[in-house]
Formats: C-alpha cells, structure tokens, sequence
C-alpha cells in the first residue's frame, strides 16, 4: 500500500505528540505537581533615583535580589519533596516611598502576593506597615518602622535592632577615650533623640544635635555644615541614610572639617554599604572610624559568598562591590525560613479550609515558629517585636585608604576588644580597640586614652539689653573690664543651674537691643533661631509662638500674671461696703416683718406688747433690731415667738460674722473694679501683657496705661485713675514681687488667672541642654534652693499680702438661702396662730379636733387661752 506525503506528514506529527506525551508523563511521575506560591520583592533597582544628591546605592537592590533568586533556587534543590514552590514578583520601587507603596498595592492586587519582601528606608517600612496590617500579609522589611511593635504583620529580618546597641558602643567609645562633649548629626527622626539619650547616661554633653532631611537642598546643607564648623566641639557623630551622609562627608572636606583635631564616628547605616561609595566619597571619609554588624564567618558563608560573587559580578561587571554585607546574608535566611513557612501552611490547608486572611495570620504564626541554623548564625524572629534574634556584635572599622581597617570588636557584655572572635561568649575583657588613624593622621594607640583635650565651651548668650529691673534682670556695663555685668534673679537661677551640670562652660553675655533703643524678645529668640546666639537669657517669658523657634527649659518662676493695687484707706462710709445695697434694705425689711409677726403673737397675751399705739411702735422695734447684738429683754410668752426669734437669730449670727470678715477684709485689700465701670488699668510697656490684659481680663484698650519702672508704677498708683493715675498694674508676678520687695507697705498683689507660662531659658531646637537644664531646676525647685533664690532677691520688710481673689461683698444672692428660712418659720408660726384664732371665734371646743390630739398641741404652742376657754 502506498503511502501519500500528506499522510507521511500527519503520521509523522503523530507520533511527535505521542513522543511529548509519554515524555511528560515520565517527568510527572518523577516530578510530582507542586503548587506555586506567589511573593512580593520590592526593591530600588537603580532604574532612577529620587534623590537630588549625586550618590547614588542601587546596587543594594541588585546584590539582594540576587540574594533572593539564589536563596530560592538552592532551597529547593536541597528540598525537592516539598510541595510548594515560592514564585517571585518583583517590583522597582525607583528609590521612592510612594513608588513602594504604588507597588505593594499592585502585588497585592494582580498576583495576589502572600507575603512582601522589600523596605529599604524608613518611610517605605512605615507605609508597607499598615497595609500589611490592612491586608493581613506579613511585610518582610530590610529596614527597621519606629513603631513595628503596633504592627502585627511587620517583620524586621534584619539586625536594625542592633541600632540601640551602636548607641551603647558609641556612647561607651566617648567614655573611654573621655570625651565630654559631641555633635550629633543626624536624620530628621526619633532616632537621633535615642543617640542623644544614650549619650546623656555616661555624662556626655551633646554640644549640639543637627536634624537634616533627606529633602535639604545643597544650599541648606552647605549652611548647616559651615555652621557646625564654627563651633568649638570637632567631635562629630552621624547616623544617617548611605546617600545623605555621602553628600555631607563630601562637603565637610570641602569645608576643612576633615583636617587634623576632627573626629568622625559614623554608624552602620553609612558603613554596611561603604563598599559600594564612590571613590570621592571614600577620599572624604579617610580616618573617620564607623560600626558595623559582624557576622560570624563559617564555611557555608564562604562557599555562598564565592558562588554569589560569581553570578552576580556576571550580571553586573561595572558594579564595584566585592563583599556580600550582611543584608543579604539576613534577606537568603529570610528566604528560607519563608519556604518554610509556605511549606506547613500548605500542609494545614489540606486538613483544614482556610480564607485568604486566615492563610496570611496561619503564615505569620509559622514565622514567628520557626528557627534554623542558617548563614551567619541562628535565624528566628522573636515573637512580640518581629525582629531577629541573634548575638550583638559590632565590628569598629577605621576608613583607610580606599577601604577600611578592623580595629576591634565590642559586645554589651565584654566591651571593646581586639582577639578574633571564634564564638560569641563573655570570655573576652575590656582590652581596648587597635591604634586609630583619625583624619590627617591624628593617631590614638588606645581607647582609654584621649587624644584630643576639647577646649572650654564658651556660650553666647544673649540677653535684653536694657538696664532691666533690679530685682528681676538687671544689665550693666563695667567700663574698666568693658565687659557687660548681669545680675537679679533670673542671672541667679541661670549660673546655679549650670553650676550644678558640672561642666566647664564659660559665658560670654551678648546685650540685644533695637536700633531705636527698644527690646523686642521675639526677635531675640529669632537671634537664637538663627544661631547668632547660643542661648537667650533674661525675663523672657515661655509662649507658644516663640516655642516655634526655640526650645525653652521649665519655667523657673511662677506662672500668670498678677494684679497690684493700693491699699484701702478706711473712708466714712466703709462700714456699708461689706454688705450689697439689696441685702440692706432685705435685711431691714425683715427686721420690720420680724416685729410685725412677734405682735401679732405676743399682743393679746404679753402686756409688754400692749398700751398706746406709739408705745406698742416702739417696743416692737426696739425688740426686732436688738436681736441684732442679742440685746432684747422682752419676754416671750407664745413658743411660736420663741421659735421664730430662736431662727431669726441664727440667721443674724452668720450675718454678722460674715459682715465682720468681709470688713476686716476690706480695712487689707481695695477691691478691683472691672473695666465697666471706668478704672484705669497699667501695664508694662513694651510687653505682651497688653494683648493678655485684653483677651483674658475683657478691659479695653482705652482704659490701659503703659508705664517703665517701678518708679512710674508706684506713682501712679499713690495718684488713682481719678487724679491721672491707675487703679491697679497687671504684670507677671516676677515683676510683681520685685516690686513689692522695693515698696513693701501701701500695697498688695493679687493673683489672677494662669495665663502664662513663667520664665524660661531659650535654646536652639533640639538642643540637648534643655533637658539638663531642666532637671537641674526640678532638683532646685525641690530641695528648696529656688525658694532661697527668691527669698534672696524679693524678700521685703514688711509682709506682703496675697490672696487668690478680692474680697468679695455679700449680696442677697448668696443669702437668700437664711432669709428663706426665717421667712418659712415666719409663715408657719402665723399659719398656726390664724387656724387658733378661727376656731376660738367659731366656739369649736378642743375635743373636736382630730379626736383631741390637735388640742393637746394647741396647748403646748399657745397654753394661757386654751385655759380661759375651759373654764367658760
């Protein structure tokens, strides 16, 4: 038979199919299906750069991605049983945050990643933060988030932890090579705070603490830089991004802050990628000495190190790093211990069905569980803060030439030592670290030895210029020393405050004043914002606005402001004052009415009631108004009188004792008048206190005075509104008590609402003398030395007499309460005598009323008639 081509053709394609077929079953049959597991990689690749400086670090991106596909390829080859396989998606995050969030969302969405590996900075860890918690996915981040302990779904898989550890190592360095004094440079976050903290506990003054952004211009960093190179501190200690602190070492050089006598300590931050920094970058760092996260060698690492040198310098011929750091080490075990987790979550969903959120809780929980011995140690995140657990040991590297030269390890247990380390344990001492080479070849062969002597630090301050008041702040000027003189008790408060730091600081007072002679504080503390100033001192009061630009210290003296008068000359008519116009004339009418009432039921039965109309007048006002000193002789025959003079005199008594305090009161202090009635009120010239009198004491503009001195406030005072003077001056207390302490008799204070917020000392932002400061004058406050201070300076003669609010006058108001009362008994005591009277006129006898025991009480009240009218 014989065969077409056509049909040679289709025979042929048959048995090709047939062919792939039994080949593909083969395979199946060997290799089992597995199911694919989606996973997010979000990294800067280097295909742009957001950052405005030249420097760029994409090759981060590049070396730990190559990490990651390695990480996969070879986990699965030692496990091919396993039933999962973990898919990579990867994203370019450009350098951006907002490109990483872009791209965690896209993940999230198109592949449906279950977990994201990614977060090279800060920003892009705190961003993924939240969504991972939104989407119930764990983030595995590179980088550390502040607040990772809020975050259930954050995990840190790298050993940022050990940044409170760099502090401990830095802080300990100082120590040893007993420096007193350090600049710290760092980003604008929370972190540069913990450095200075940490600092703090070993008695180290942070000088100064610069907070630059990532978002600074050259112009502004430039400025800043120029600005810390004239200060006298040349220790400088930097914890910034590889980028930022590329850019400033470049400029420092540039400005000669890299010669001989400076000293750089830079952190891991800088120093994990210093491999990857230009070489002007290098140049620029030369002897600057950094830490860095050490990792224990061991022969996997090395057999890894050279198979990923090999793939990824084939990759990347142009990239110059050399040496794997230890994030890509700690992302290859991240790997890992994700196939891992992967792996027995899949095996739990084949028992168990679980949802698209219960599968990344399931995840999470199995990350948390698992721990194995992987590159470079042990590898298991601590449950609780999603961080690895592992030994902190830092490496200490002096920058040499075109790389870096180990020093010396440390340990938080053994401290800085030099023997190589075998194993991570505590049986290394203190010995030190190795000779250091500092910028321009400055060389320490010990760290317990100092080689710099850091030279006193002397402190502009600026203060008013005015001469200031006595008591308070006084400014002079010693012609023969043509230096400027402060003294009172705010110059006081400020030198016993920084005598008790104990630091060897020397002032150098710098008056401030405007060219027209006034003193503007807010343009003081401006001088402060702007650096020409260390500090600001005086009586310069802590507000909300300048807090903008400064940072102020507690306040030292009392808060608020004050109200100072004259004291009350007794006139004619002073004994009415206690009392307001309508409890006058209630008060008599009631005596009247309680006169009227004692008549009506004492006239028919008490004969010192009776007689002539003008006779009867006289008795009953004589008794009424002697109940006013408990002088009335009447005697009472009805108890319904005797309980209603029982009551009324109770309501005299408080009365009288109320008028008496009141009086005594007013004979001490003039009661202050509102600004609706008319008084002229002073104030401090120049000051803030104007608006505050406005705003929180509602006077008008109209009724305020300005006065300068003591002098002009006591004169016008002594003169009253009336003679063109003022009834009272509102100041700050401070002033206040100064000046009763010159004029100790013929006036008083009272104090007002808090208002303000007392005096302060003004520092730079960020300054970490405000702290001190301000325990040192907690420390005062308690042990009783501010007391004595203002003891020493506002001390007076005569007692000054302060209260809390004017004396205030009763009115009918507060007493309408005993009025009602004897008002009542009044009204009740009629009631009875009127339903007596009645019924005596309507001849009802006794026995008829409620069965007689009305009567019995009709007898008690009013006994004599109820006898005459038996006896009918």
């Amino acid at each position: 038979m014989k065969i077409s081509s056509r049909e040679r053709r289709h025979l042929s394609s048959l048995m090709l199919m047939l062919l792939c077929l039994q080949i593909y079953t083969k395979a199946q049959e060997e290799n089992p299906a597995y199911k694919e597991i989606p996973v997010g990689v979000i990294l800067d690749m280097g295909s742009s750069y957001s950052y405005s400086y030249s420097y760029s670090y994409s090759g981060v991106g590049k070396a730990v991605h190559s990490c990651i596909t390695m990480a996969v390829s070879e986990f699965y080859m030692v496990n091919p049983h396993f039933q999962t396989r973990i898919v990579i998606h990867h994203r370019d995050t450009h350098g951006d945050p907002l490109h990483a969030l872009s791209a965690a969302l896209d993940l999230l969405e198109k592949p449906k990643v279950e977990a994201i590996i990614g977060s090279e900075s800060t920003a892009e860890a705190k961003f993924l933060a939240v969504l991972g918690d939104k989407a119930r996915v764990p983030i595995l981040s590179l980088s550390p988030c502040l607040s990772c302990n809020k975050h259930p779904y954050f995990l840190q898989v790298t050993q940022d932890e050990n940044e409170t550890s760099q502090f401990k190592a830095i802080a300990a360095m100082a120590e040893s090579f007993r420096w007193k004094e350090v600049i710290v440079i760092c980003e604008d976050s929370d972190r540069g705070r913990d450095m200075t903290n940490t600092l703090q506990t070993k008695s180290i003054l942070v000088t100064y603490r610069s907070l630059i952004s990532t978002s600074f211009s050259n112009e502004l960093l430039q400025e800043e830089l120029h600005r810390l190179s004239t200060m006298q501190t040349k220790i400088f200690i930097m914890h910034a991004s590889p980028s930022l602190a590329s850019h400033l070492l470049v400029n420092a050089k540039y400005l000669g802050m890299m010669d001989k006598g400076y000293k750089w300590i830079i952190t891991s931050k800088t120093m994990e990628f210093l491999n990857l920094m230009d070489d002007e970058v290098i140049e620029s760092m030369q002897g600057a000495v950094g830490f860095k996260s050490y990792i224990l060698q061991s022969r996997d690492l090395h057999n890894f190190t050279c198979r990923w040198r090999r793939k990824y310098h084939a990759k990347n011929p142009v990239m110059k790093l050399k040496e794997i750091n230890s994030y890509a080490i700690w992302v290859y075990n991240t790997v890992s211990a994700l196939a891992m987790a992967v792996e027995q979550v899949e095996q739990l969903k084949i028992k168990d069905v679980l949802t698209q959120s219960q599968r990344g809780t399931t995840l999470l929980n199995q990350m948390l569980s698992i721990s194995f011995h992987g590159l470079g140690g042990v590898f298991q995140l601590t449950n609780g803060d999603g961080k690895i657990n592992a030994a902190q040991v830092l490496e200490v590297v002096n920058v040499i030439d075109k790389g870096e030269k180990r020093v010396g390890f440390w340990t938080r247990d053994a401290g800085f030592f030099t023997k190589k380390i075998g194993r991570v344990n505590n049986s290394v001492s203190d010995e030190g670290l190795e000779a250091i080479i500092w910028p321009k070849g400055g060389i320490t062969t010990n760290s317990s030895h100092r080689m710099l002597q850091v030279s006193s630090k002397n402190l502009k301050i600026g203060i008013p210029g005015k001469h200031g008041v006595a008591k308070v702040f006084q400014v002079k000027y010693d012609t023969q020393t043509n230096a400027t003189v402060v003294s009172g008790f705010c110059a006081d408060v400020f030198r016993t405050v920084f005598k008790g730091l104990g630091r060897d600081i020397s002032f150098q007072f710098i008056p401030f004043m405007e060219e027209d002679g006034t003193i503007n504080y807010d343009n003081l503390i401006y001088r402060v914002y702007t650096g020409e100033f260390d500090a600001a001192v005086g009586d310069i009061t802590i507000m909300a606005n300048r807090s903008l630009y400064v940072d102020f210290t507690l306040p030292y003296t009392d808060l608020g402001l004050g109200m100072l008068s004259r004291n009350t000359h007794a006139g004619m008519w002073i004994f009415m004052e206690p009392l307001s116009s309508d409890l006058w004339l209630v008060s008599a009418c009631f005596f009247i009415l309680l006169g009227f009432v004692i008549w009506i039921l004492e006239h028919p039965t008490n004969e010192e009631f009776q007689g002539s109309s003008s006779q009867q007048i006289g008795t009953t006002l004589w008794f009424a108004f002697s109940t006013l000193v408990f002088a009335h002789r009447q005697k009472l025959q009805s108890n319904l009188s005797r309980f209603i003079v029982t009551v009324w005199l109770f309501v005299v008594l408080v009365l009288a004792s109320s008028y008496t305090a009141t009086l005594s009161s007013l004979f001490t202090i003039e009661q202050i008048r509102l600004a609706s009635k008319g008084d002229l009120i002073g104030y401090q010239g120049g000051s803030f206190v104007k608006g505050d009198i406005v705003r929180n004491f509602n006077f008008k503009d109209t009724s305020l005075r300005p006065y300068s001195t003591f002098e002009e406030y006591a004169d016008a005072l002594s003169t009253g509104s009336k003679k063109g003077g003022v009834d009272a001056i509102i100041d700050e207390i401070p002033y206040l008590k100064g000046f009763l302490a010159q004029y100790p008799s013929g006036y008083s204070m009272v104090v007002s609402e808090v208002t303000t917020s007392g005096f302060g000392f003004a520092f730079p932002l960020g300054s970490p003398l405000v702290p001190e400061l301000s325990r040192q004058i907690s420390r005062l406050r308690e042990n009783g030395s501010l007391a004595k201070l203002e003891k020493k300076w506002f001390k007076s003669n005569q007692q000054s007499k302060d209260s809390k609010h004017a004396s205030k006058i009763l009115n009918l108001k507060d007493c309408r309460g005993l009025f009602l009362i004897s008002g009542v008994s009044m009204a009740v005591a009629l009631s009875i005598f009127l339903f007596y009277f009645i019924h005596e006129k309507l001849h009802f006898t006794y026995t008829m009323l409620a069965g007689g025991k009305l009567a019995f009480i009709m007898r008690i009240l009013n006994p004599k008639p109820v006898v005459e009218l038996e006896t009918r």
